[in-house]
């Protein structure tokens, strides 16, 4: 099969590579559409241990399962592997397990090829209302999901009433404030220092943006959620000065580091920080539930590109040079 291997930082090259054998429990599945993570550039620029090179990234996809059973169907890929019977899955938290896997991260080729190997139990079947390509993005909208469940559970008044702040308007913050106007947000904003990604989610959400350094930036001591999706020490320091006494934060963005939080602040006006990981299976399953019934909208903030331009796809995000939140490849 044709793959786009990561094998040195900077480096994607599109080669030959054996077709994934499944193991006892798990299905082939052609990718039809793969997306390129946050996830993914931090391993294309060296900086993730998880994943050394050569390896098949991208775990945002999906595809119709080849053969057996359930041969022919179309199928979004949660690609979080876990042992339902460990510990953290009996305790109501799967995705937290310790002997956790996902796509892309050995021993587990990622899909950024034509075939990849997942357990059956990670196959759900898509809707017939959306497309296959629409349906990769059920990955990073889970992870909004989970990280909206998580701020709503911990804010201290209506989210009607509340207000509500995106840092990053990339494919997890894009979804995320779509997410909070779907819960019954009235008041949301998204900040991001790209102009392309600002005009592109008014474009296509309606949802005011702005730029972190502009002076219609939200006020300080003002925000009741504000949701980090980038994790960057300028996210995490904004994030810290906009949110209100007793607000919360919920940090979704992988970046390393921990600068830019204002400590003092978050234990003297009691801010509940709170991270926010990957998804529950429910979770994924109520992500693709509610992308087919149309409650995010019409799903087209993507731009595809064939799977042998994966290189230069990496380039593109690099440097600022993509207004789409996602960038979905075809194998």
């Amino acid at each position: 099969m044709k793959a786009a291997v990561y094998v040195a930082p900077h480096k994607v090259v599109v080669r030959e590579e054996p077709d994934p054998l499944p193991a006892a429990g798990e299905a082939v599945v052609a990718v039809e559409a793969v997306g390129i993570c946050g996830s993914d550039m931090h391993a294309y620029h060296g900086f993730d241990s998880r994943r050394p090179p050569p390896l098949i990234l991208g775990h945002e996809a999906a595809g119709r399962i080849v053969d057996g059973p359930r041969a022919g169907e179309r199928v979004a890929i949660n690609p979080l592997v876990i042992d339902p019977e460990c510990p953290s899955a009996r305790d109501g938290l799967p995705h937290l397990s310790p002997t956790r896997q996902i796509l892309s991260i050995a021993p587990r080729s990622g899909a950024f090829a034509e075939y990849v190997r997942v357990p059956e139990r990670n196959l759900l079947p898509i809707p017939d209302r959306l497309s296959t390509r629409q349906a990769a993005l059920a990955e990073p909208i889970a992870v909004a999901w989970h990280g909206i469940r998580l701020g709503l559970e911990r804010l201290r008044r209506p989210l009607a009433a509340s207000s509500v702040v995106v840092l990053g308007a990339g494919a997890v913050g894009l979804p995320s404030a779509l997410l909070a106007r779907h819960f019954g947000a009235a008041d949301v904003r998204i900040g991001d220092m790209n102009p392309l990604r600002r005009a592109n989610a008014e474009r296509t959400s309606g949802i005011k943006t702005y730029a972190p350094d502009a002076s219609d930036r939200p006020a300080d001591n003002s925000v009741d959620l504000v949701v980090d999706a980038v994790g960057a020490a300028q996210t995490r320091a904004d994030a810290c000065r906009m949110i209100r006494p007793g607000g919360v934060i919920v940090h979704i963005g992988l970046l390393p580091g921990s600068d830019g939080l204002d400590i003092r602040k978050i234990t003297l006006q009691e801010i509940t920080f709170t991270g926010s990981y990957c998804y529950t299976p429910e979770d994924f399953a109520q992500t693709l539930a509610a992308m087919a019934s149309g409650a995010l909208g019409p799903l087209d903030w993507f731009e595809e590109r064939p799977l042998a331009e994966a290189q230069q796809a990496f380039e593109d995000i690099d440097r600022g040079a993509v207004a789409a939140p996602k960038i979905l490849l075809r194998p």
